[in-house]
């Protein structure tokens, strides 16, 4: 039964920061031509680690992060930053219209500052305790890219931080867009991100299998759904949107790129990596961002997979979706922006969000590329051709993590 009496929520500025595209406009653009941001790994040496790709951001922060502040932060938590300030100039609220216990924060981080992690690591083995570095806590913890964001825009109002793993993203737009659905808040600057491009962290994913070693073709390295397919590319990124109390938004005279109309989670209870067979947390996710809206499966015609690109992920999120679906699956657009961004963790719902939003708006779906083999279990429609123009109604935007929890948003175009 959907949820009455509360207030509609607005995506109005999106900032993703990915590995081909900073910016809603370069994100869009790159999305629709299909473009692999994959490549050799630059960040470190990777003759130890079998896999040695990933989905590194290209471009120069610097506009967002000046040389100063980014010393005292984690990579991390500058991505955010940058991601934050597109989303905000995107949205064209001023500084005085974001400052106040109207505005909220809420972001983000599978990890958090692994990077710093491992450098003040580093210096304890090598010069002892005494002198690691007295803003290691601050830069590590996952909770800064929240208050750094805070801080700049002077947002006291609900604040908070999800760490979901690889649903973080996605859960932390969903738990935004509560505040402003309870009346708590007006304006909520919500997403996630992360920069776990380094050698701990490549070299425990890859340890346990679950990194693509497609090194010689890192750009076709990332196919979900494809019969060859071998693990999850890593990546880095952000992805931070502006959400709106719908009414006041339209006031403004703000450009809306949807409305965030429903939102599930839930537990597999099942197994620390691998999900539960068939998908049932996927189900029970997707069936509650559906009943809070009081919307029908079959109004449904686009669906952002989680989409990861290993063996498991990819099936049982298939299964889920022909469970909850039913026949109606085969009529759905499915599609991995994975394919071409690598898996950005944390980061991964709310770049999805923004790649969602963008399709409702524009009426042009992004593809799953590479998937030139499909495996003849998953026979939904991934859109391996290309980008579709195609309008929809309703779309979902599925993010499920390690330790089984799952995230799925329900988007209706405006």
């Amino acid at each position: 039964m959907a949820i009455t009496g509360l207030r509609r929520v607005a995506i109005t500025g999106l900032g993703p920061v990915t590995p081909i595209g900073t910016g809603a406009q370069a994100f869009a653009q790159a999305q629709r031509a299909g473009k692999s941001g994959v490549g050799p790994i630059t960040r470190f040496e990777t003759a130890e680690v079998a896999s040695k790709i990933a989905g590194e951001v290209k471009d120069d922060l610097s506009e967002y992060v000046d040389a100063r502040e980014a010393r005292k932060l984690d990579r991390y938590v500058q991505l955010a930053l940058a991601a934050a300030e597109l989303a905000v100039r995107d949205s064209g609220l001023s500084a005085e219209e974001l400052r106040g216990e109207r505005t909220g924060t809420l972001l983000g981080s599978g990890i958090g500052g692994v990077k710093t992690f491992e450098e003040q690591s580093a210096v304890l083995f090598s010069r002892g305790p005494s002198r690691i570095s007295p803003m290691f806590i601050p830069m590590m913890i996952a909770n800064m890219a929240t208050g750094h964001v805070a801080m700049r825009y002077g947002a006291t109002g609900p604040s908070s931080t999800v760490v979901t793993a690889c649903a973080t993203g996605t859960g932390a737009i969903g738990d935004a867009a509560r505040y402003i659905q309870l009346g708590l808040a007006d304006v909520m600057i919500a997403g996630g991100s992360e920069a776990a491009v380094t050698p701990i962290a490549v070299g425990g994913f890859s340890n346990m299998k679950a990194l693509s070693t497609r090194n010689d073709e890192p750009e076709k390295a990332s196919r979900p759904f494809s019969a060859s397919r071998d693990g999850f590319v890593l990546g880095e990124g952000a992805g931070v949107v502006i959400l709106e109390d719908l009414e006041k938004a339209q006031a403004r005279g703000a450009t809306i790129y949807a409305e965030i109309v429903g939102y599930g989670t839930s537990a597999d209870a099942h197994h620390v990596t691998l999900p539960a067979p068939e998908g049932r947390g996927a189900q029970v996710a997707m069936r509650m961002a559906l009943a809070t809206a009081g919307v029908n499966p079959e109004q449904v015609g686009y669906i952002n997979a989680h989409g990861t690109s290993t063996y498991f992920n990819d099936l049982h999120e298939t299964q889920a979706i022909k469970h909850v679906f039913g026949a109606h699956a085969y009529n759905l657009a499915v599609s991995s922006t994975k394919s071409m961004t690598g898996h950005l963790l944390g980061a991964a719902g709310a770049v999805e969000a923004i790649a969602v939003a963008q399709a409702l708006k524009d009426g042009i779906l992004p593809p799953t590329i590479n998937l030139t083999d499909p495996d003849p279990v998953l026979d939904l429609d991934y859109i391996p051709e290309g980008a579709r123009e195609q309008q929809v109604e309703y779309a979902l935007s599925n993010s499920f993590a390690f330790g089984g929890q799952n995230a799925t948003l329900l988007f209706k175009r405006v």
